[in-house]
């Protein structure tokens, strides 16, 4: 998703083809590295539910006046066009095809390209964990779960604290630097909770809406970094934030 939906970008921008109107779509538990991407580049970003039916809905509500340049999901699944409505694994086949030779005739690998946009835009890890449990006590415990992080608000994370976060059932968003309550513009509303904290760290939960688990879904952020050979050291800082995390959560 990152490599795909930076090269869409970058390569419009390159052959001056942004024109103002375009925008891309990630769903709410994917990297927030793609918003700074696209921050950075001048191009909106539309945040969805989970699912392309969300993403297609995106694209049918700016149809005419809007263009989609691309949008996924962090599971994999990737839109590179809108002439489909769901996720298109041979047009994103053919993409990561293109991608591979654009690196290559750059004098990269793809791995290399993914190290330059973290040294671009700062380095960021995803952990997905999920907790399964089955039957009618399974899901009463979920339910019970998420009822208590609803009741007691996450503080801190990692030693930093929380600054801001997002309740997709009261559809509400809560900024306790401000101190400012404001309204989340979705569809509907969804059983997910997030949380975002100072230090650039992003933790959503919920519960699935087709298997026995809930989902705890991690992202951390290092401190700048400068070139590649500071990835090794950034990636040692992310761990430690997100083994204090999974310990805090009980994961």
């Amino acid at each position: 998703m990152l490599i795909l939906i930076y090269y869409l970008m970058a390569r419009r921008r390159e052959y001056g083809l942004l024109k103002g109107k375009e925008y891309i779509v990630k769903t709410i538990v994917t990297t927030e590295l793609v918003k700074k991407i696209a921050d950075k580049m001048g191009i909106e970003m539309f945040d969805c539910y989970t699912g392309f039916k969300w993403i297609a809905d995106v694209i049918r509500k700016n149809e005419g006046s809007k263009k989609y340049i691309g949008g996924g999901e962090e599971s994999y699944g990737f839109l590179a066009d809108d002439f489909v409505r769901d996720k298109d694994s041979v047009s994103a086949c053919a993409l990561f095809a293109e991608v591979t030779a654009w690196a290559k005739d750059n004098g990269k690998t793809l791995y290399q390209l993914l190290q330059d946009i973290y040294v671009e835009y700062g380095y960021s890890k995803e952990v997905g964990i999920s907790l399964v449990r089955k039957g009618k006590e399974g899901a009463d415990e979920i339910e019970a779960m998420m009822k208590n992080f609803r009741a007691n608000p996450v503080k801190e994370l990692a030693g930093s604290p929380v600054i801001l976060s997002k309740d997709f059932v009261k559809l509400e968003s809560v900024d306790y630097v401000k101190e400012e309550v404001t309204t989340l513009e979705m569809p509907t509303t969804s059983n997910v909770l997030q949380y975002f904290t100072e230090d650039g760290t992003k933790v959503s939960i919920r519960p699935s809406g087709t298997e026995p688990k809930i989902k705890f879904y991690i992202e951390v952020q290092s401190s700048p970094i400068s070139s590649r050979k500071e990835i090794p050291q950034a990636e040692v800082q992310a761990d430690k934030k997100i083994n204090a995390i999974k310990e805090f959560f009980g994961l």
